[in-house]
């Protein structure tokens, strides 16, 4: 099951540019930072969410264990993108046992997908307001050869694979762990390499998904054919490479392009939000991923939106030995951080 938890994990962020990964401990009802680590990965092993080369991500999975002293080997990753289709669907009531008899047929009209293509799971989140004889369901699907390919590549890389998660539940769950409940609808935002996803929680349950094929990996692309350089290189030109072989003018130019895409698609996801709820607004916007630390894009997001913009902060609530870790370079990194954090803090049975 998709829900499904357990404890003492490794939370393992696989994204299509950077591995990261969150052991955290929970010590008389308080977290605490064990060890985090994040490496790079190679440039297209993995692509919108699919791996395209399991023998070198599981190898850097590997290292990335290795090199930060990880000594758990049970982990709990995450998928997000197309092969995952997120829904609030309603229902006739009924107990559990007659939902588990019939969730597929319920289940069907709703999925893209061959049913028997996907995995299911369901969560039920109570009485329809507008229909008394019904109730809410959060319906998950994805395909199950998605699922296995991320069973196996953590085999590969000789761990074990206890939950796969939701990218959009990991880090909604880090969110209520380090922020105080608001009776407003938040929007949770994160910008990774190749997509960008958002997931809209009202009273910290989640009425909104979508994913947008757009990330921080376009900037590299554009570098790439502006200078005509590697893709490695581009990245480290993207965050303010000492060399100079890309003009400040330029560099700023590619950015706010893809700043100004991200905006126009975040919008357009807002404005379908807004057209099925008009009378809601949402107060405040919550930026993860590699993208949330880009000052532009949190500004032009809070003028185009209405709204207040903030990166996130995954460790506010999380007690960090400062012997330990270098909290300058966490709080550097906290945005990208976020989901692994997020699947690092499940426990057993917790639906």
């Amino acid at each position: 099951m998709l829900f499904r938890k357990t404890s003492n994990l490794v939370g393992l962020d696989i994204g299509s540019s950077v591995l990261k990964a969150s052991e955290i401990l929970a010590t008389k009802g308080k977290w605490g930072l064990k060890n985090f680590g994040m490496l790079s990965i190679a440039h297209g092993a993995i692509k919108e969410g699919v791996i395209k080369n399991t023998e070198k991500v599981a190898g850097s999975i590997q290292q990335l264990f290795s090199e930060n002293d990880f000594k758990t080997q049970n982990v709990a990753v995450s998928i997000g993108g197309y092969s995952v289709i997120v829904k609030k669907i309603s229902v006739q009531k009924m107990t559990e046992e007659q939902l588990q008899a019939t969730i597929n047929f319920e289940a069907e009209q709703y999925i893209p997908f061959n049913i028997s293509d996907v995995n299911l799971d369901y969560q039920i989140l109570g009485d329809n307001e507008n229909n008394p004889g019904h109730m809410n369901l959060l319906l998950v699907a994805v395909k199950k050869e998605i699922v296995d390919d991320y069973v196996n590549l953590i085999q590969m890389a000789g761990l074990n694979p206890c939950i796969i998660d939701i990218d959009a539940f990991a880090l909604q769950n880090i969110f209520e762990l380090n922020y105080s409940a608001e009776n407003t609808s938040i929007a949770l935002i994160d910008i990774g390499a190749s997509k960008t996803s958002l997931n809209i929680l009202k009273n910290n349950s989640s009425v909104f998904i979508r994913d947008v094929a757009l990330g921080c990996g376009i900037i590299n692309e554009k570098i790439v054919s502006l200078i005509d350089c590697k893709y490695e290189k581009a990245e480290k030109l993207k965050y303010g490479g000492s060399e100079k072989i890309i003009s400040s003018d330029d560099l700023s130019g590619i950015i706010s392009s893809v700043i100004n895409d991200w905006c126009v698609e975040i919008r357009r996801a807002l404005d379908f939000f807004y057209s099925a709820n008009p009378d809601d607004h949402i107060k405040k916007i919550v930026l993860s991923g590699g993208g949330a630390n880009i000052k532009e894009f949190c500004e032009q997001l809070a003028v185009e939106t209405s709204s207040e913009v903030e990166p996130i902060n995954p460790f506010a609530n999380i007690h960090i030995n400062e012997k330990n870790f270098d909290i300058s370079h966490l709080k550097q990194i906290a945005p990208q951080a976020a989901i692994s954090m997020g699947l690092a803090i499940r426990k057993v049975d917790d639906k």
